[in-house]
């Protein structure tokens, strides 16, 4: 993966009954202070519903690079801060790198929140139809001596290579608005 690429984390910690006002207290503190460091692209906090069961608040960070990335994880603001809720949370924080679909939706200066399900994955059929449809017959008939298996991997490939790096953001951009809405 190239080190340009922009990198999105959730990061989940499970807050100690009672806790949650010196966590939440804590937790905007340091996303304010963090949000200075280079390389930070915006911070998105999930809350517990009120009334839930749940004590689990998500914090989705995303990061111009994954050099800007390993930087926060080293700076001393991320360890004092991981240092100062140990008393508020329960365990080690749990933390999911997005790199698949969902990192399409998220474009570079969009507002880091969940978008709906139905949304992204209409965007997504508009962008995989197309290329599933064309490309295929298009390879078979150009490289028909080669075996069927070996066409489809390089079908395959196309198509994710292009969803990735040319269609996806391609339509991000385009219904921004709309996805975003």
């Amino acid at each position: 993966m190239s080190d340009s690429v922009p990198v999105t984390v959730w990061i989940t910690r499970t807050v100690k009954p009672g806790c949650e006002a010196g966590f939440e207290r804590a937790m905007h503190e340091f996303a304010q202070r963090s949000l200075a460091q280079p390389g930070q692209l915006g911070v998105h906090i999930t809350r517990p519903a009120p009334g839930a069961a749940s004590r689990d608040y998500r914090i989705m960070r995303k990061f111009a690079s994954r050099a800007a990335l390993a930087a926060y994880h080293a700076s001393r603001e991320y360890l004092a801060w991981n240092e100062a809720v140990r008393g508020l949370t329960e365990g080690d924080p749990r933390v999911e790198e997005l790199s698949g679909l969902e990192s399409w939706f998220t474009p570079e200066g969009a507002p880091l929140r969940p978008l709906p399900q139905w949304k992204m994955a209409l965007v997504t059929f508009l962008g995989v139809y197309p290329l599933t449809s064309l490309l295929p017959p298009f390879f078979g008939r150009l490289f028909a001596p080669l075996h069927p298996l070996l066409i489809n991997i390089v079908t395959t490939g196309l198509v994710v290579a292009l969803l990735t790096w040319i269609v996806m953001p391609l339509l991000t951009r385009f219904f921004r608005r709309w996805l975003h809405s």
